[in-house]
């Protein structure tokens, strides 16, 4: 059963003690220091990456460049979908599209970190086991694909939790999360729900007993009121086609997004790490050393990972990018005091998993920089079709599965790669999205295997092929004067 603990915040309001302060510095700079990848790339390696990248060069092009304005359209709509892409208006503007698209990427791990700490420190004064634990999940399959709205609403939901238990005495509270909630959900609809569930879980925790069940419920569902008006909003929304599926055999996709809650590349170490912290979790619930105000939310959490499909609102994930919060809440929910020595060896996962990242977006980096070059040859406002292999039985994502939207940012360029189903993502391709958009670039193939391009559906349409990746060429289309193989040395 989840131990109840006081609602108080900060029991007795007394100043945190001197060991209490030195845990909180090192809970800090390990903070800071979930940026290291970075450090180890010229590109940042997240999956996602360059395709969002040249969304934000179509979206403040504005119509500006011939070849953009013929091969793309972008169209404003109000969506729990827009945090980085409101951010990149002011931030392009004044310092680039790539300068301020990393800027932003480097901040999203630190603030993820920060937001782990905030909560900790906002219910105990003092940066414990549990905290530490959950630094793990910061560089999660979401952060490594780069979902950039989710993790940004993710630590703003981080931040508003903690703010909501400090301010629990004060009258205005609800008012302020009004605004809170609203801002939250523009970033992204899932940091909202996030929120909500925390929220929800805390109040439910703190109100009433078991014998008053009925009236604890309702007084728990209705205590995060300030969060509803975006369900106006939700409903709002417009959308088309099919945003709402289980996909095929949706038993044995939900064991496997438990499964690679944390995949990278190491596979071993991935999944040491979910058995690490799945172990933490139940043994300090079978020790009542699980704190009530967050361990309601994990559980819940983790039963809607079971319960909403992949595919909601026209994301895809919406599942499995839950799993690691549902990891991340229940090592938080931990409340046990530990030997000092204890608390120096616990981040150790944290840190080997984040040298695992580092070597590998130094790797991934390499293949990348040797492939840029060959946009050099390539004229203004070309059309090309990016191929990419990748492993269909690959343990993380492939990093360059959106290399060739690279292509759109430095050459204007109509690239198969982008998101863009009409309906689903403000950008659009005019013309031939059918054959331009994502997953059209993807070529199967086990590493070493030749790749066979001879039937590759996009490059009928284009004027550039451009493979990127580091299995060899068995075959490429048939010989035309308009198709150029453009592959890194």
């Amino acid at each position: 059963m989840v131990e109840r603990r006081s609602p108080k915040p900060n029991a007795g309001g007394s100043s945190p003690s001197t060991p209490a302060r030195g845990s909180l510095l090192a809970g800090l700079v390990l903070s800071l220091l979930a940026a290291l990848p970075f450090a180890f790339a010229v590109h940042p390696q997240m999956a996602d990456y360059p395709s969002h990248l040249a969304r934000y060069h179509v979206m403040l092009d504005g119509g500006q460049s011939p070849f953009l304005a013929k091969y793309y359209s972008f169209d404003w709509a109000l969506r729990g979908n827009l945090g980085v892409d409101l951010l990149m208006v002011p931030l392009g503007h004044l310092l680039g599209v790539e300068n301020a698209a990393l800027l932003i990427a480097l901040l999203l791990p630190i603030l993820v970190a920060l937001g782990i700490m905030a909560v900790e420190w906002t219910l105990r004064r003092r940066i414990g086991v549990g905290a530490l634990l959950a630094l793990a999940t910061v560089w999660s399959p979401s952060m490594v694909m780069g979902f950039a709205n989710f993790n940004l609403a993710l630590a703003l939901a981080l931040f508003a939790f903690a703010l909501w238990v400090k301010l629990e005495a004060r009258p205005w509270r609800a008012m302020l999360f009004v605004p809170t909630g609203v801002l939250i959900w523009i970033c992204h609809s899932a940091g909202w729900g996030v929120l909500g569930i925390m929220m929800f879980g805390y109040e439910w925790h703190r109100r009433g007993s078991w014998r008053a069940l009925v009236a604890r419920s309702w007084r728990a569902l209705l205590a995060p009121w300030p969060l509803f008006p975006p369900f106006l909003l939700v409903a709002l929304e417009s959308r088309v086609g099919d945003t709402f599926h289980y996909g095929s055999n949706p038993l044995h996709f939900k064991l496997g997004i438990w499964i690679k809650a944390l995949s990278e590349t190491s596979t071993m170490l991935d999944l040491a790490s979910v058995l690490l912290l799945v172990a933490a979790i139940v043994i300090a619930l079978v020790k009542r050393r699980i704190d009530g105000r967050l361990g309601w939310a994990a559980l819940l959490v983790a039963l809607l990972t079971l319960a909403i499909p992949r595919h909601l609102g026209g994301g895809d994930l919406a599942d499995g990018r839950l799993v690691a919060i549902a990891l991340m809440l229940g090592c938080l929910a931990i409340d046990a005091r530990q030997p000092r020595w204890l608390m120096w060896l616990v981040p150790t996962l944290f840190l080997v998993r984040l040298a695992v990242t580092c070597a590998d977006w130094r790797e991934q980096s390499m293949i990348l920089e040797n492939a840029l070059p060959a946009l050099e040859k390539v004229p203004q406002g070309a059309r090309i079709a990016a191929a990419i292999p990748f492993d269909p039985l690959r343990w993380g994502s492939t990093p360059l599965s959106h290399a060739g939207s690279y292509a759109t940012l430095y050459r204007d360029a109509l690239v198969n790669t982008h998101f863009a189903l009409p309906g689903v993502h403000m950008l659009t391709v005019k013309g031939l999205g059918a054959y331009f958009i994502d997953p059209s670039q993807r070529v199967a193939a086990r590493p070493g295997e030749p790749v066979d391009l001879r039937n590759f559906p996009p490059a009928a349409h284009a004027d550039y092929l451009w493979y990127v990746g580091e299995n060899p060429v068995g075959s490429l289309p048939p010989v035309r004067r308009c198709f150029i193989a453009l592959r890194e040395p």
